[in-house]
């Protein structure tokens, strides 16, 4: 692995301090990555071209690009060209897991910081690519909204709120639907809304609030963020289970409950997949061992097939 390539590593990551750097390392660990992996040949500079579709005006085909391709291209006009995406990302308490200490102590990170990371890496990822990236934070509620600018200096502004985020204590419910529903009221432009959180709420609301976006026209990307251990379930001894949002505590021996445990958070993510795929969205899990160039191969796949 490569001193830029390791950088991919959450664990690598975590024990960088600032956000900024964390950042600029997986981005530029990404890019270096992208010439000895399977996406060797995927450039991450954008095409400034769409596919033609019937009734495109014929004037605006680029020939020099059939030429070299045999296919038929349009070249987009400036407002086609640049992409507004809003990081949505949820600071609620469940999002803490696991515990300051516990994550310190083993180079973990929690659901939150990893969150955190990816937006700052898809926001400086953006920049640099004269997208224009917005924010909008939430726990009970929507707590911030940044809309979306091209700046550098809007960039340090976005990493400087994120880098501040703190786990919300009170119990939140309801506040992924609220804020989704929310940030569809105030964006008016059509864009990309990339939403990172643990999902750990009603997705009765949650999925109604998704269709509230796509009805305004937006397109989605939804990243579950969980933490290996929710993930994969590996507790052996008698442990006692709390909710960090309820305070409610279970205590359980985990090899009685693994099986049912893990079935249902496989059909917790199939209802999303099913859901999102008739939205014509993506769902992608992603746990805090991953390294981070899956998640941002999964967002350049999908903002060049949409945009």
């Amino acid at each position: 692995m490569s001193s830029a390539t390791r950088y991919l590593r959450p664990d690598v990551i975590a024990q960088v301090q600032r956000l900024d750097l964390k950042a600029r390392f997986i981005v530029e660990g990404f890019i270096s990555g992208l010439h000895r992996s399977p996406f060797q040949g995927f450039s991450v500079e954008f095409s400034e071209h769409r596919r033609y579709v019937p009734g495109d005006d014929l004037r605006q085909i680029d020939w020099s690009v059939y030429a070299r391709t045999d296919r038929f291209f349009i070249r987009k006009y400036d407002a086609e060209t640049n992409l507004e995406c809003h990081l949505i990302v949820d600071t609620s308490a469940s999002m803490a897991y696991p515990p300051a200490e516990q994550a310190a102590e083993t180079h973990r990170m929690t659901k939150l910081d990893y969150a955190i990371c990816l937006a700052a890496a898809l926001g400086y990822l953006m920049i640099n690519q004269q997208d224009a990236v917005g924010l909008a934070r939430f726990d009970s509620k929507l707590r911030t909204y940044l809309p979306p600018r091209s700046r550098r200096a809007h960039l340090m502004r976005l990493i400087g709120e994120l880098a501040s985020v703190r786990p919300a204590p009170d119990k939140t419910e309801k506040g992924l639907a609220e804020a989704l529903h929310e940030v569809a009221r105030r964006v008016r432009r059509r864009g990309l809304m990339v939403v990172l959180s643990d999902f750990l709420a009603d997705p009765e609301e949650a999925i109604e609030a998704l269709h509230h976006l796509r009805y305004r026209g937006h397109d989605l990307i939804l990243f579950q963020v969980l933490d290996w251990a929710e993930a994969n379930f590996p507790f052996e001894d008698v442990s006692q289970f709390i909710d960090p949002e309820t305070g409610d505590r279970l205590t359980v021996h985990p090899r009685a409950v693994r099986d049912r445990y893990l079935a249902a958070l496989e059909a917790f993510g199939d209802r999303y997949r099913r859901e999102t795929a008739e939205l014509r969205a993506d769902f992608v899990q992603v746990d805090t061992s991953m390294t981070f160039d899956r998640a941002l191969v999964q967002f350049l796949v999908d903002r060049r097939r949409r945009f």
